[in-house]
């Protein structure tokens, strides 16, 4: 039986809606930053500790704003505390957006060789008397045992799913 963990067609429309979402994304946050490895290792790191003494520290500071010496910009760090709260409710959605698409793309790519192994075995049966051979030998090269010089034909081409899901 076929393995169909997901059947997925997008229309042009769907495609230009999409695209012109992710553009609207891309143009609307254009105020995102992309820091290098280096930059992102050296940066002060805010987890959920320090963020409760960070949230504290500003709630102190804007009602205390008279200790602050006159070139302590305040009023930034106080839009960074609004900015982070207004990007992470949306940053819940793109992550849940974007796992749904990692697992379906791993879903397609399991349809995809599961089927396409069913396929090839089918192919090394009914394909040797279909003048098939040449297409068969090219997609036994992907089943070559490293530690075997034996004839592909003889090597059997387990399921995905006792193999692994990439096939190794």
């Amino acid at each position: 039986m076929s393995q169909n963990i997901v059947d997925l067609i997008f229309d042009e429309d769907a495609l230009a809606d999409i695209d012109g979402a992710l553009t609207t994304l891309d143009t609307r946050l254009v105020g995102l930053v992309a820091l290098d490895p280096v930059k992102r290792r050296r940066l002060h790191k805010m987890g959920d500790k320090s963020e409760a003494f960070c949230r504290l520290a500003v709630d102190v500071l804007s009602g205390n704003p008279q200790i602050l010496p006159a070139n302590f910009d305040l009023a930034a760090l106080q839009r960074d505390v609004a900015a982070l709260d207004v990007l992470r409710v949306r940053m819940v959605r793109v992550q849940r957006l974007y796992q749904r698409m990692v697992d379906t793309e791993m879903a397609l790519g399991s349809d995809i060789m599961s089927n396409s192994v069913e396929g090839y075995n089918y192919l090394k049966v009914a394909g040797k008397s279909a003048g098939l051979d040449g297409p068969r030998k090219q997609l036994s090269a992907r089943f070559k045992s490293k530690r075997s010089k034996n004839d592909p034909d003889d090597e059997d081409v387990l399921p995905a799913a006792e193999k692994g899901m990439d096939g190794k």
